[in-house]
């Protein structure tokens, strides 16, 4: 009899995981001056002996003006790269779990305060702010100060960054690279008609508003290991009418499938203020179910997934083949140990932690010398 579908391995672009559990990139907003410290070590090591599949760092700005706050982690020089090789050397000294990371640049929702300071944009004559850019000159919320309209020239220049992060993430032994095309972001304001308002090459229509965001994926692909996966996250609708929606997601799946995007990472929102998001649980699964059904890679999905049969009747009925945690995981930290535990899988543990392994799930943890990694 076979076990459960959640707990079944699963090669992603060459990329071995031992599981269908993702651990989402959670912004921390404790960098200093982009590089990574010790609450990063904290975090990502805590994370890392979860039990997941893979674990992927937070959204990481490719330039300085990427960062949605002055908290972000970058990857932009040899500082920020050195700062981030020191958190991952402590967390691979206690775990083989694969790590990604996300790429991202914030467009112009960047340049605000930490989330628990209110979250604000704060101004670009600001210490801790700067100009924002966008695809177009559009605000995100009301009152606050539109981003400067991309040119050609810095567009060009962020690819490049995003290329380059890419070199450096495949210095650091990083096993897998995700671009954020999501969120409101930069790469989803160029996929949507609410926040592209070009008139050249780059706006219009959803051929040309895709075009860019390809660009960067083929950059990307191009700096990163043949070997090894690139994915794109993705919103998969604005939640607003004439806004970005499911049909250009299939459109924009398709397209980085046939240039080589070996899994897409299925999410919602965060474009416009006056979305209307139906929250609940697998709230999100609709989008991936409909993407999964265009494409052959492998599809995530995300959103309030936290009870186990929940998360094994997506993937063993095929709605997506992978299950991403965010604030699940935080909140329970073991939470694959006990879906493991739940639906009679095995799941792995560090050895120092094998003694904890309750009398009633006796082969729930996989000993030192049969595990493979």
């Amino acid at each position: 009899m076979s076990g459960p579908k959640l707990f079944a391995p699963l090669n992603v672009g060459g990329l071995s995981l031992a599981n269908r559990i993702v651990i989402a990139p959670m912004c921390q907003y404790s960098a200093e001056n982009g590089w990574m410290t010790d609450w990063h070590l904290i975090h990502l090591g805590h994370l890392a002996l979860s039990g997941a599949g893979v674990l992927t760092i937070e959204a990481t700005a490719v330039v300085p003006e990427g960062r949605i706050t002055y908290g972000d982690v970058g990857l932009w020089d040899d500082a920020t790269e050195a700062a981030m090789k020191r958190v991952l050397d402590g967390v691979r000294a206690h775990s083989k779990m694969p790590i990604a990371i996300q790429l991202a640049h914030a467009g112009r929702k960047a340049s605000t305060e930490l989330p628990w300071h209110g979250g604000k944009q704060i101004a670009a004559d600001d210490a801790n702010g700067w100009q924002t850019e966008a695809p177009s000159a559009l605000a995100f919320g009301e009152g606050e100060a539109p981003p400067a309209e991309l040119t050609r020239a810095r567009m060009d220049e962020i690819r490049d960054a995003f290329a380059e992060a890419a070199r450096r993430s495949a210095r650091l032994e990083l096993d897998a690279v995700q671009i954020h095309a999501a969120h409101g972001y930069l790469l989803h304001e160029f996929l949507s008609p609410l926040s592209n308002r070009r008139d050249d090459e780059y706006g219009g229509t959803l051929e040309n508003r895709m075009r860019y965001p390809l660009e960067i994926f083929d950059a990307v692909r191009a700096a990163f290991p043949s070997d090894k996966p690139v994915t794109v996250r993705v919103s998969g609708t604005d939640w607003v009418e004439g806004g970005w929606d499911v049909d250009g997601t299939i459109a924009f799946a398709k397209a980085l499938e046939a240039r080589g995007c070996a899994a897409i990472h299925v999410s919602s929102g965060g474009l416009d203020p006056r979305q209307d998001i139906p929250v609940g649980p697998s709230y999100q699964v609709p989008l991936a179910r409909a993407v999964k059904q265009a494409v052959s890679m492998p599809v995530v999905t995300v959103g309030l997934i936290a009870d186990y049969e929940q998360a094994e009747a997506i993937v063993a009925t095929g709605d997506a083949d992978l299950i991403a945690l965010a604030r699940t995981i935080l909140y329970d930290p073991r939470w694959p140990w006990h879906a493991a535990a739940h639906l009679g899988a095995r799941v792995r543990a560090p050895e120092q932690y094998l003694r904890s392994q309750p009398r009633q799930f006796k082969d729930l943890f996989d000993a030192p010398d049969d595990r493979t990694y």
